[in-house]
């Protein structure tokens, strides 16, 4: 059974930091691009950032270029996200999920996620 535990939200002022934990299981890890989405309330679901496992490629929202940092630990099946400088237009929960990277680009899968992990950001 594929699963994601999503960790590290939190209530944070703007400016500060935060870093996400996703522990991934029931799959073969190094197999897939792992990365992260979030959705705020009543916005659409927002690709945030997400990993090669081949390569190391990475790809970032925008919104997030240059504030937050996205690695992998293949041997602890764990994919991490340091958010740093955070604005209160960050505030949404964050869900860790699979994407397919093909060709060096990133690709949508988003088949499973977890139950996420809220960040809000005071302002």
């Amino acid at each position: 059974e594929v699963q994601f535990v999503e960790s590290g939200g939190g209530l944070v002022q703007a400016g500060g930091s935060l870093r996400l934990s996703c522990a991934a299981s029931g799959f073969t890890f190094d197999d897939y691009a792992i990365g992260w989405f979030r959705q705020a309330p009543g916005k659409e679901r927002e690709g945030v950032s997400c990993i090669s496992s081949s390569d190391g490629s990475t790809y970032y929202a925008d919104s997030v270029k240059g504030r937050f940092t996205i690695s992998r630990d293949n041997a602890k099946n764990t994919v991490y996200l340091q958010m740093n400088s955070l604005k209160p237009e960050d505030t949404a929960v964050y869900y860790c999920t699979r994407w397919e990277y093909s060709s060096g680009s990133f690709y949508r899968t988003w088949d499973y996620w977890g139950q996420g992990t809220q960040v809000t950001v005071s302002s």
